[in-house]
């Protein structure tokens, strides 16, 4: 199947967030999705730019998406953090992730990026293995850490 992998344009904001919702339902956490198509919007083509997203295209509707950001790490310099690249179930397999996945290597080369970071869940063994397929180096020593807003407001009421 031909697709087409392309920067995200601001009218792509609404496919991209029902792309975000269908990740949140397989990763099993279908009603943490708080962002909008506003803060998309406004978030990645407003006048700070928080991300780069890269669409995958299929007659005009968006399949997949890789959304990337700046980031810096004290031992490496300048990298870039994969937030999240998706692809709908039904484009599993198709070519369309690695597509994705070179587009952000190549952005991340572009701008000289010592890096690129991003996470798997444990439990998704064919991403992992998709990864690893292509010269990634999945730490399973390393933990994630949040503090999510409710956690920053008791953080901050205890000050």
């Amino acid at each position: 199947m031909k697709f087409l992998i392309r920067e995200a344009i601001k009218e792509d904001m609404p496919q991209v967030l029902n792309l975000i919702k269908e990740l949140a339902v397989f990763e099993k956490e279908e009603n943490a999705v708080e962002v909008t198509v506003s803060d998309l919007e406004r978030d990645g083509f407003g006048p700070k730019i928080l991300f780069q997203c890269f669409v995958a295209e299929v007659d005009g509707i968006i399949k997949g998406m890789a959304l990337v950001y700046p980031r810096y790490s004290t031992w490496k310099g300048p990298i870039i953090h994969l937030e999240d690249l998706i692809v709908t179930e039904s484009m599993r397999n198709t070519g369309m992730g690695t597509a994705l996945l070179n587009e952000v290597i190549k952005y991340g080369n572009s701008l000289g990026v010592k890096r690129i970071n991003w996470e798997v869940l444990d439990w998704n063994e064919p991403a992992i293995n998709f990864y690893k397929s292509k010269g990634a180096n999945v730490m399973r020593d390393w933990d994630v850490v949040h503090l999510n807003e409710e956690g920053i407001k008791n953080y901050m009421a205890n000050l």
